[in-house]
């Protein structure tokens, strides 16, 4: 996250738009209304060596890629069903599929439903757009750039009608996006296991007493483009849907919220999220779900913050 130069004058108005443009949407986009009453689900479902309860989970595959998912549940093992939106379904077992993805891009929901009919779990599968499909550093008009190393496997396209959408029980499609300037055409890196990581920080600050119903997302996922025109680190996590800069702001100012009482919005509101997020990452639970962290002050373009991401070692400042 550190800035390895100091922004020309018109790079510095791109990042004072960025937040601008976050300060803007947030009230109307970026809160959820309200998040489900029930986060988790009566069971479990595991995919690629992930089980989560989680009432809403994103799964992104690649066109025609297939993915085993199974139920894992201590009660009965029959009755559970799987209705995907699209694509090819082969049971294996009572409850055990493999699902074959469809050939073009986009969002299709797989249901899995228990026996009783009373309970479910969502996964909203895209298909990615494969990053063998740019050209140059364009994806259909939208500027990707050049990455500096191993390049994602794909990008989600989103549109109105998809980035509402709940990738997880408190985050939506949107609150991931660039915000480098766009037309109708626009593209995320979604990192499932940020994801986690943010759905398991959430619960931990809430059972600190904070009440929080989603971060505000500052940047989520930044193309490399837009990360080298802001004057950002060359291998920034952000360019692999890997990191994300938050803060809390249940009152929709567009700023971090007084957390430790004193009437100010500052650096030491940020010092107490890093410190929950911190100690969270410490507990059994969490391991290899937190790498990087680190607090950011204020400036002139921004409010103070903390970044979050999953890279594979610990790195903290």
């Amino acid at each position: 996250m550190a800035r390895s130069r100091r922004p020309r004058p018109f790079i510095r108005r791109l990042a004072y738009a960025e937040v601008a443009l976050g300060a803007l949407t947030v009230a109307a986009a970026v809160r959820p209304a309200e998040p489900p009453a029930a986060v988790a689900a009566g069971f479990a479902v595991r995919y690629r060596d992930v089980i989560s309860p989680d009432r809403v989970r994103a799964l992104t595959v690649l066109p025609g890629e297939t993915v085993t998912l199974e139920v894992v549940d201590r009660g009965p093992g029959s009755g559970y069903v799987a209705r995907p939106a699209a694509g090819r379904l082969v049971p294996q077992g009572a409850r055990r599929w493999v699902w074959t993805a469809p050939p073009a891009p986009g969002l299709y929901p797989i249901q899995v439903v228990a026996p009783d009919g009373r309970d479910s779990v969502t996964l909203q599968a895209f298909v990615v757009v494969p990053y063998a499909r740019l050209q140059g550093e364009l994806l259909n008009g939208y500027r990707i750039g050049r990455y500096p190393a191993k390049p994602p496997a794909g990008f989600v396209e989103v549109t109105r009608e998809n980035e509402d959408v709940l990738v997880s029980p408190h985050f939506r499609l949107r609150q991931f996006l660039c915000k480098q300037p766009a037309g109708s055409r626009k593209y995320v890196v979604l990192n499932e296991r940020l994801l986690r990581t943010l759905e398991y920080v959430l619960e931990r600050v809430n059972e600190a007493g904070y009440r929080v119903t989603t971060f505000h997302v500052m940047s989520g996922y930044r193309t490399p483009a837009y990360n080298r025109a802001i004057g950002n680190v060359r291998y920034s996590q952000h360019q692999w849907g890997a990191a994300a800069d938050i803060f809390i702001d249940e009152n929709g100012d567009g700023r971090m919220d007084d957390l430790n009482g004193d009437g100010r919005s500052d650096m030491r509101d940020a010092e107490v999220l890093y410190r929950l997020i911190d100690d969270a990452a410490a507990r059994p639970e969490a391991q290899g779900l937190i790498g990087g962290l680190g607090k950011y002050r204020s400036t002139a373009a921004h409010g103070p913050f903390v970044h979050v991401d999953v890279r594979d070692r610990k790195a903290r400042w």
